[in-house]
């Protein structure tokens, strides 16, 4: 549980930091090329995975708490 917290407080911080997001599916890649995406976006960019669920649960959370029901529109890109 503590983990969930934890990820949803990043979550919220990001979409309240920054003005662009984009999702992304990473099913069926390899972790060498993960990792080398990763190192490419590092310097301008931060990247935070997540399970579709739980991203879901994190950006109800913060549709609730801040009363920014733009980001709902997220919702149907996490499939």
């Amino acid at each position: 549980a503590e983990k969930k917290i934890a990820y949803d407080a990043k979550l919220c911080q990001l979409v309240d930091e920054y003005t662009q997001i984009l999702v992304v599916a990473a099913d069926n890649v390899g972790s060498t090329q993960l990792q080398n995406i990763r190192k490419g976006l590092r310097g301008d960019s931060v990247v935070l995975m997540g399970k579709n669920t739980m991203m879901k649960r994190s950006v109800k959370i913060h549709a609730e708490n801040t009363g920014n029901t733009g980001i709902l529109n997220l919702l149907p890109l996490l499939q």
